[in-house]
């Protein structure tokens, strides 16, 4: 149980980074709908970054997890740096390469993006993607490290410069303008939005790299050619695992454009499933925030004798915790819209169904563990690409019909598919004893609460409505509270008992 509270302290640190800059990024959604020309542009920001997830993973060709799996089994310092610089050494090289290609290329990229008239979104954005992939490794050293604070500050310090210079580019310079444009009519162009968007994004980037390099200045290096081989031989199956997962969440959007291009207006399409799909991120936060902490925490446990009981425990709470998000939200979806403009609204019918896709990715994540751990990473690529399939052949038979909610179905039954095959070729190869009785009890019950929650009467006042829905989610709590997570086992509430026998 004492690993398991260290791995929820460190979840719980990366994840209010993680929600702090998720919750300060989700506020930039209310700036882009309502400042931006029309949904289109925010289609534009939505389709261009789902690129650069795409290349991120290429360009981090799984060595952050082939970092961890190396790192983890030196005994010494001497060792442990070798593994450190020999990654830095690899990402440096292919990142560096990868920025060259832009430059010299950009022209053609743009216009197979479909950006012609403005190669600059290409130049600036996948020259931040190269930065950023470069930067996974010293972040990783600080996770490994058992950072969190470290690795929280930086993150939250790039965040808020973005954040800043969305705020200067799209709110402060059009006041300026319109009052005294001779001021900054030097760089300013109050026709460029999309492109404030990109230039906010670099420049953090660049900052955060800058802050990251007393974590990598500050090491002897020694680059082992022979390492770097082993890494990659465990690594390209993750490579592909990466890559195949990040095109299975990213595919829809990149191909939206093209498969609806007998839609008049197929690029607004995009930018209310874009902005309806961040009202969603509450789940995604919490997702890789645990993913943030797992992973070393797999590596490190997977001496231990009570490992796969650990595990099992970790899985359960995870599900509980993520049915308890996706409740909350669904009561207070009224709320939540705000985030968008009233033109994008009619998207949010994509909200429940996103949120259970988010479930099952986590799920599979900690199903992930076993072809991790038997270096049987071959089975994690084949996962992918199966989900990837999945994904793009739904897309491609019902996009062009039925639009953004064929995309958000098809992530539906694609990680659910890949979940559950995943969970029984898993049990052959790496038995972890989950408690699957617990988990289908809670999965009922949730199932019972959103029925209750999306068919409770209403009333004329919001603020009742909203009280009504939350009070339902009530139950959940009790019930969670009595089998699996009794209140005075929180460490608050035995220091308040504690104060008490005091007294």
């Amino acid at each position: 149980m004492a690993e398991l509270r260290s791995l929820a302290k460190e979840t719980m640190i990366y994840g209010v980074s993680t929600i702090i800059g998720k919750f300060f990024n989700w506020c930039m959604v209310p700036l882009y709908t309502r400042v931006l020309a029309s949904p289109g542009d925010y289609g534009i920001v939505t389709h261009l970054y789902s690129w650069s997830a795409l290349l991120i993973a290429i360009l981090t060709y799984g060595m952050e997890t082939g970092f961890f799996r190396y790192i983890s089994q030196e005994n010494t310092q001497e060792g442990k740096n070798r593994v450190y610089t020999t990654t830095l050494t690899a990402l440096a090289v292919t990142s560096t390469l990868f920025f060259i290609a832009t430059i010299a290329l950009q022209n053609p990229m743009a216009t197979a993006l479909g950006y012609k008239n403005n190669p600059e979104y290409v130049v600036m954005l996948f020259s931040a993607v190269a930065l950023d992939a470069f930067c996974t490794i010293p972040f990783s050293y600080l996770r490994f490290q058992k950072k969190p604070i470290t690795f929280a500050a930086i993150k939250l310090f790039m965040i808020f410069i973005n954040i800043a210079m969305n705020i200067f580019f799209l709110i402060i310079c059009p006041k300026i303008d319109a009052h005294n444009p001779n001021l900054i009519s030097w760089f300013y162009n109050k026709d460029y939005g999309v492109g404030y968007i990109l230039i906010a994004n670099i420049i953090s980037t660049i900052l955060g790299a800058l802050v990251l390099m007393k974590y990598v200045i500050g090491h002897k290096w020694q680059f082992s050619m022979p390492l770097l081989k082993q890494m990659l031989k465990y690594s390209w199956p993750l490579l592909l695992l990466s890559v195949v997962g990040i095109a299975n969440q990213s595919i829809d959007k990149m191909l939206f454009p093209i498969l609806t291009q007998h839609i008049p207006d197929n690029m607004n399409h995009l930018g209310i499933y874009g902005a309806c799909f961040k009202v969603a991120m509450v789940m995604m936060m919490f997702t890789y925030a645990f993913k943030f902490a797992y992973e070393p925490f797999v590596f490190n446990k997977s001496k231990d004798k009570d490992s796969t009981t650990t595990y099992a425990e970790a899985m359960k709470y995870y599900i509980i915790t993520s049915l308890l998000i996706i409740l909350f939200v669904i009561a207070n979806i009224s709320l939540l819209e705000i985030l968008i403009e009233e033109k994008y609204r009619i998207g949010l019918k994509i909200v429940p169904i996103v949120l259970v896709s988010y479930l099952f990715q986590g799920v599979f994540y900690n199903l992930s563990l076993w072809y991790k751990l038997t270096d049987k990473t071959l089975y994690g690529a084949a996962f992918s690409l199966l989900g990837l399939i999945i994904t793009l052949t739904i897309n491609v038979i019902f996009v062009p019909k039925y639009s953004y909610m064929a995309c958000v179905w098809a992530t539906f039954i694609s990680f659910f598919v890949v979940m559950v095959i995943s969970y029984i070729i898993g049990k052959k190869h790496y038995p972890v004893p989950y408690d699957l009785k617990t988990i289908l009890y809670y999965t009922l019950l949730a199932a019972a609460t959103f029925i209750v929650i999306t068919y409770l009467p209403t009333t004329q006042h919001k603020f009742i409505n909203l009280l009504i829905r939350n009070a339902a989610i009530i139950p959940f709590v009790i019930y969670m509270c009595k089998k699996d997570l009794p209140l005075n086992q929180l460490t608050f509430v035995k220091k308040l008992s504690n104060i008490k026998k005091q007294k």
